[in-house]
């Protein structure tokens, strides 16, 4: 066995996974009695072809591994093997709680129209972080599902709330994953592990589960209009603020990739905005340079926050305080910064065509 394998796990993967951190995926739970009472009927027809899709299954049989991805593994150089570890614990995290997030819904509702959606996404969820376990147990770790779940801190959401934030998950994921895919098959000698090859695929999950709230939230107008327009935008900033963060503490594997993490996340936050286009009545104005030095600002400031709670004692706590503010005024300025007006177009379906 690789000598990689002979050694202790440097992280407790399972524990990673249970944190909750401003930066983390979250568990959700939300009002079922309100989604029993969601009626599709307005956007019926596109609604039973989505279902017809689900029904299909047309990536059955695809999350199988080819062989043993541990030759891969072995030959990660020490900084890109915990920044890829982090990547994979905090893929699981997404996937396992839109899979606990679907199953509970589907428990717990008796719409027939919403119970079929919620398992048919459940069973796509499973399937993605599954396959995730088995490459992180390459490295001899893995995420305890079971404990997962009892253990992590849910967050109540209404049901607006967790189709606005979960439908921005979903189609984010899908570019960011169908980026990096792209990506890779231009320069396949960037191809450090395996598991990108099954990302094209994997992604058209993600995007039709995008749609499928796409369809939800179109179905409801009023999700669109008044003091729901101040939660859209609030979301829409929250996802890509944390996304930006995020991704600046991941420059060796984004550099193995052939990416610069800030163009990366601006050609994501392209594809995603185009795509929003389908539900909400605005977008971000993600190419404004004046909104990029903000979200840039933001991820020092945040940077800030990380760097004063590893220090500690009195000076960090200072620090971190000081850093938190900054960061907290800097996303207010992001929120404020003016929209691209948008007119959703009458047929709410889309293709992944990137």
């Amino acid at each position: 066995m690789d000598e990689i394998f002979d050694v202790a796990p440097p992280i407790d993967s399972t524990e990673a996974a249970r944190q909750t951190t401003l930066l983390s995926p979250r568990f959700y739970r939300t009002d079922y009695d309100a989604m029993d009472r969601i009626d599709v009927e307005p956007i019926r027809a596109q609604w039973d072809a989505m279902i017809d899709e689900y029904r299909r299954d047309i990536n059955r049989g695809h999350f199988e591994r080819a062989g043993d991805f541990r030759e891969a593994v072995a030959a990660l150089p020490e900084p890109l093997r915990l920044e890829f570890l982090d990547f994979l614990i905090s893929s699981i995290t997404a996937e396992y709680s839109g899979c606990v997030l679907y199953n509970e819904i589907a428990r717990h509702v008796k719409n027939p129209d919403i119970r079929e959606l919620m398992r048919f996404m459940a069973r796509d969820e499973a399937r993605h972080a599954s396959f995730i376990n088995h490459s992180l147990k390459d490295f001899n770790l893995g995420v305890d599902l079971g404990r997962l779940k009892r253990e992590k801190k849910y967050t109540y959401f209404a049901p607006k709330f967790i189709f606005y934030a979960t439908y921005l998950s979903e189609k984010i994921g899908y570019a960011r994953y169908i980026s990096i895919f792209r990506q890779l098959e231009q320069h396949p000698e960037l191809r450090f592990h395996p598991i990108f090859l099954w990302f094209e695929r994997w992604c058209n999950d993600e995007f039709r589960h995008g749609e499928s709230f796409a369809l939800l939230i179109r179905s409801m107008p009023e999700l669109l209009r008044g003091r729901n327009r101040l939660w859209i935008r609030f979301f829409l900033v929250a996802v890509y603020a944390t996304m930006h963060v995020r991704d600046r503490r991941r420059p060796v594997m984004h550099r193995a990739l052939g990416l610069e993490p800030a163009d990366y996340d601006f050609q994501v936050f392209r594809i995603t905005s185009t795509i929003s286009r389908q539900v909400f009545p605005f977008t971000l104005d993600d190419e404004n340079p004046v909104f990029r030095g903000l979200l840039g600002r933001l991820a020092d400031a945040m940077d800030g926050v990380e760097t004063a709670k590893q220090r500690g004692g009195v000076a960090g706590l200072l620090a971190r305080g000081w850093h938190g503010a900054r960061a907290a005024a800097l996303f207010a300025r992001l929120y404020l910064h003016p929209v691209v007006p948008n007119a959703p177009p009458a047929e709410v379906r889309l293709a992944p065509v990137w």
